[in-house]
């Protein structure tokens, strides 16, 4: 179980311990019971990996009143109805008098960081936001809505965008925000980022995310985190399991935090006609600047966990030691 106390500070004033809540893919479902609960929770950060509805001011500006430190990323639901000219058909409002794309980014201001970054230094970290709107895969999508909105039209285009951002970071510690996950992660149907329908299998993660990730590792930043959603936990193509939602390569911890829907209700069990409303966050505890334990969390309103469902856990130190003896 995560523990939730914060650690001491460290010689620089920088906690030695931090609790990051990683919020998935919304889909709609965040009230203002859910603000709550993550400012009850008493993380130090909070960060959310996209998908808050299709283009749905209202809970993005729900979330914009957030009273604790948080960053976000913009997913493709966010811009469903803009980005392509399919979408764009299907609108249930005026492109000509009404652009909900930007009303978001203008809701979120410096929070959102897609393309960009956000500093932290009371906390010792920086986030670095991947590409925004992102659907995934390999094929660059959406050509016109990037150019138009970005002046980009490639992925190693966006890729130097990401990098930029990562290289103009305040804090050595970087954690990526991406909506969709990195190429490489593997190319499994159940993989963290695997193609779930058909034709089954193949790696679906974002090629410019990885580079930039790869860049950044090289001018000497620390990323001890980088999480995501979009390739939600409950598998198209089976039931039997579920998506794997993390792992670790080298110092970096991947989590993707999509646990789709993020809502259930519990029934006392004393009262049955009164029923709680739980919500579904991913607690990242870091220990001096390195993930040392994940947890997928149902809590209410007040913050209280009904449930805790352990996903990491960094092995100790007399475990290192016995295993580079063995």
């Amino acid at each position: 179980m995560i523990n939730m106390s914060h650690g001491l500070q460290s010689r620089q004033g920088v906690p030695q311990s931090l609790t990051i809540a990683v919020i998935g893919d919304i889909h709609e479902q965040w009230e203002m019971e859910d603000n709550e609960a993550l400012e009850h929770l008493g993380v130090d950060l909070a960060l959310f990996v996209g998908d808050f509805g299709n283009e749905s001011l209202e809970v993005v500006g729900r979330i914009a009143q957030l009273r604790i430190p948080y960053a976000a990323i913009l997913g493709n639901h966010d811009a469903w109805y803009t980005a392509s000219e399919w979408g764009r058909k299907k609108s249930p409002y005026d492109h000509r008098l009404e652009d909900r794309v930007q009303a978001q980014l203008d809701l979120l201001g410096e929070a959102h960081v897609g393309f960009g970054k956000r500093d932290f230094p009371q906390l010792g970290v920086s986030v670095v936001g991947s590409r925004p709107f992102s659907w995934g895969g390999q094929d660059w999508k959406n050509d016109r809505f990037y150019r138009e909105r970005y002046g980009i039209e490639n992925f190693r285009q966006s890729a130097q965008c990401i990098m930029a951002a990562a290289q103009g970071t305040a804090c050595e510690t970087v954690i990526f925000l991406a909506h969709n996950g990195p190429l490489g992660l593997g190319d499994r149907a159940e993989d963290i980022c695997g193609r779930d329908w058909q034709p089954l299998g193949g790696d679906f993660g974002d090629p410019d995310l990885a580079e930039a990730i790869a860049h950044t590792q090289t001018i000497g930043k620390k990323i001890p985190l980088v999480t995501f959603g979009h390739m939600h936990h409950h598998l198209r193509h089976t039931k039997a399991r579920l998506r794997t939602p993390i792992q670790k390569r080298h110092h970096t911890v991947y989590l993707n935090a999509a646990s789709v829907p993020r809502i259930r209700t519990r029934t006392p069990l004393f009262n049955p006609s009164q029923s709680d409303r739980l919500s579904n966050f991913s607690l990242v505890r870091l220990e001096n600047q390195q993930v040392c334990q994940v947890s997928l969390i149902w809590a209410d309103c007040e913050g209280n966990i009904d449930e805790q469902i352990p996903l990491y856990e960094a092995p100790s130190l007399a475990d290192v030691q016995a295993s580079s003896m063995s």
